[in-house]
């Protein structure tokens, strides 16, 4: 195993006005980026909105993404359809997907979003296609999902998303316990939702609690181990084409 894990928190984030050709404000903050991964990730980002606030309607054409709702209480809209959404909501968009996201709640809402690149997009990247798809419009949401993640604790998302993220769990560690994470074959990004506890590799140690993410690059490994209060954490894992056996 190599050493370089990604670790991100929500210690001083972004203030962006008119997200997505909106009015008001919004918070930001990107948890890790495609420099350093060697998978299809375009980005792994945290987002906040006041109560009141709108993430503006828009069409991803050359990315797929997903959103976890955090906190707060919202309205997802699907290619014009509205969708309520609270904390443990998992909302995958597919490409062509148009979607914008509203708190229509009293307190902040905040969610943790994974953008993905498609396989046409992937390949351009890599310098191996010529052109981008172009999606097909339509007024049906066929491409897109609202799930529970706290109902159902671990989604494959392959009959939405075109692309090579192959999971998506919701782990709870009781106190004490383990699990060991290695990135053979595919990458893994967690984000911790509760608890504490901390995230081990070759000689370093990352204290875990809410908002620290850790990423792990093709190679790498680590292991999470729960504290006293137990530990919950979000987890994609994303397939590496070429990059060995899982």
């Amino acid at each position: 195993m190599r050493e370089g894990l990604i670790i991100g928190d929500l210690e001083e984030p972004s203030v962006v006005y008119g997200v997505h050709g909106t009015t008001g404000l919004s918070q930001w903050k990107c948890l890790a980026r495609r420099a350093g991964l060697f998978g299809a990730w375009e980005a792994i980002e945290w987002a906040w909105i006041p109560p009141g606030g709108i993430s503006g309607e828009h069409v991803h054409t050359r990315t797929e993404e997903l959103y976890f709702i955090l906190s707060g209480r919202g309205e997802m809209t699907l290619d014009g359809k509205p969708y309520p959404v609270g904390p443990g909501n998992l909302i995958l968009t597919g490409l062509g997907t148009k979607h914008g996201l509203r708190n229509v709640g009293d307190e902040g809402l905040g969610w943790l979003v994974v953008e993905l690149l498609s396989p046409a997009t992937a390949a351009v990247f890599r310098g191996s296609a010529p052109t981008l798809p172009t999606p097909s419009g339509g007024s049906d949401v066929t491409n897109a999902v609202v799930l529970n993640l706290r109902q159902t604790p671990e989604v494959d998302p392959r009959p939405i998303f075109t692309g090579p993220l192959r999971r998506i769990r919701l782990v709870k560690l009781e106190p004490g316990q383990r699990e060991e994470l290695s990135a053979e074959g595919a990458e893994h990004t967690l984000f911790t939702l509760r608890g504490s506890g901390e995230s081990a590799s070759g000689g370093a140690t990352v204290p875990l609690k809410y908002g620290v993410s850790v990423t792990l690059p093709l190679g790498t490994g680590m292991t999470v181990t729960a504290g006293a209060d137990g530990l919950e954490y979000f987890q994609a894992i994303l397939e590496v084409p070429g990059g060995g056996a899982r």
